[in-house]
């Protein structure tokens, strides 16, 4: 007698209109995905506020974060080893917890998702606009976003391909950073002088605005980890599903050590904290220039420009594979889940409207409107964190009774860690609860993330009287 236990658990994906997802990813499209969905334009931009707040100790707030990403990441792995799915952490949810659990978190992750996709246009096109002035940005906005329909519309082998060599810009230009600040903090880099422990120490301190600029420190750097998750949906479509996730997530930990800590470590120790440039013109761009770099605010925009562009390509990729593995499941409307030339087309049209739409609203009303959308989505990561986490703690104990075969990758410490990893979550949600400007964010996402649990316990109970 076979020793597998039914749950109520989501059944594996079955193609709804008798062609499924494609397997055209390769294992190289994966180890970029993954090495490049770090790197965001959060990153390279949005790490100048937390520099500014925290100082120094912008370091120990990306390695508090860090840590927990890592954790998160692995837990994530663990399940999407075991279950290869292009539903990701959504899919492992509903088998886990429930179906309304796998929806919430399902058409969160793809609200947000699909904003990110508005922003990020707007991001590159007000780039590009400063390149050539007196182009409007609406028509960099709509011809980005035409390439990158076009590009998931087609074979998925052609995102692999866009993603891989976006990815390998990206990764390139951290490494040259990280080469060149090391050799200038060694003092070896001809033209400057080892900088000491001056930025470090002095002005304040390490700790220059206490714990107060270290929690708001922390607070950006949890939300500049985002992206990490694409790369366990893009695995479902690859040759080698376990063995994507597997190696991805091997990998996180040098990977979040090197590109984000590494970096920040650099600039702090080559840049004074309260320099006005390390915000105005961002952080990478203000230690280039004190390198007496040639060009480094262009080099850095164009650094930037390829960071948002493969942004824009990957969220519409991730948003549509979430919308079709929820419809999959009997969670939205059928549509969504026709399939042609192994893609789901009218899931990445959707996906991409909504980016559309977020481009208009912020032309119709940009005082209102638009913050309004950043505020609902701003703490939907958190979200998305705490269903793996409490997913993976009732998926493990299933699996090591039925299944133990599929713990191809594990957790660290079961279940201690991933009991740490709650507690971690819960004390940034009390953080934000504290800080004002984040505290809308955190209350509008509550609020999002309630309307659609209950949304979708209402749908389970609609599905279960048909």
């Amino acid at each position: 007698m076979s020793s597998r236990t039914t749950t109520p658990a989501a059944e594996p994906e079955a193609p709804a209109t008798g062609a499924g997802l494609s397997h055209g990813l390769k294992q190289r499209h994966l180890s970029m995905i993954a090495l490049g969905g770090v790197i965001g334009a959060g990153l390279f931009v949005g790490s100048g506020a937390g520099i500014a707040a925290a100082g120094p100790s912008i370091v120990v707030a990306y390695t508090l974060s860090g840590l927990l990403v890592m954790l998160v990441m692995r837990m994530l792995g663990e399940m999407s080893a075991a279950y290869p799915s292009s539903g990701s952490f959504s899919d492992h949810a509903e088998r886990a917890i429930g179906p309304w659990a796998g929806f919430t978190a399902g058409w969160s992750f793809w609200v947000l998702l699909c904003t990110a996709v508005g922003l990020e246009g707007i991001g590159a096109a007000e780039i590009v606009s400063g390149w050539l002035p007196g182009t409007p940005q609406w028509m960099w906005v709509a011809l980005f976003m035409v390439v990158f329909l076009g590009t998931n519309l087609a074979a998925v082998k052609n995102f692999g391909e866009f993603e891989f060599w976006f990815a390998a810009l990206k990764v390139g230009a951290i490494v040259l950073f990280l080469v060149l600040g090391v050799l200038a903090i060694a003092g070896v880099l001809p033209g400057t002088d080892a900088p000491g422990m001056s930025n470090l120490t002095g002005e304040g301190g390490f700790l220059p605005n206490g714990s107060e600029g270290l929690i708001i420190g922390l607070l950006a750097s949890v939300f500049a980890y985002g992206g990490l998750e694409t790369v366990t949906i893009a695995a479902a479509e690859s040759e080698d599903p376990v063995r994507g996730v597997a190696s991805a997530v091997r990998t996180a930990m040098w990977r979040i050590a090197l590109f984000y800590i590494g970096s920040m470590a650099v600039i702090v120790t080559l840049v004074p904290w309260d320099s006005e440039a390390v915000v105005e013109d961002g952080p990478y761009v203000a230690a280039l220039e004190q390198l007496g770099i040639p060009g480094a605010g262009q080099l850095m925009n164009v650094v930037v420009l390829v960071a948002l562009l493969s942004a824009m390509n990957a969220n519409i990729y991730g948003a549509s594979r979430i919308a079709y593995s929820l419809v999959q499941r009997g969670q939205g409307p059928k549509v969504l889940a026709r399939v042609s030339g192994g893609v789901p087309r009218v899931a990445v049209v959707a996906s991409s409207a909504f980016g559309f739409v977020c481009v208009l609203l912020s032309y119709w009303r940009p005082d209102d409107v638009f913050p309004w959308l950043l505020n609902m989505i701003g703490a939907v990561i958190l979200v998305v964190w705490i269903f793996i986490a409490v997913s993976q703690l009732l998926l493990r104990r299933r699996l090591e009774r039925a299944e133990p075969e599929k713990l191809v990758v594990r957790m660290w410490a079961f279940p201690v860690l991933t009991w740490v990893a709650l507690a971690a979550m819960v004390t940034v949600f009390v953080l934000m609860a504290r800080e004002p400007d984040t505290r809308v964010q955190l209350y509008s996402t509550g609020g999002m993330t309630l309307f659609l649990a209950v949304v979708g316990y209402a749908w389970q109970r609609a599905r279960a009287r048909d």
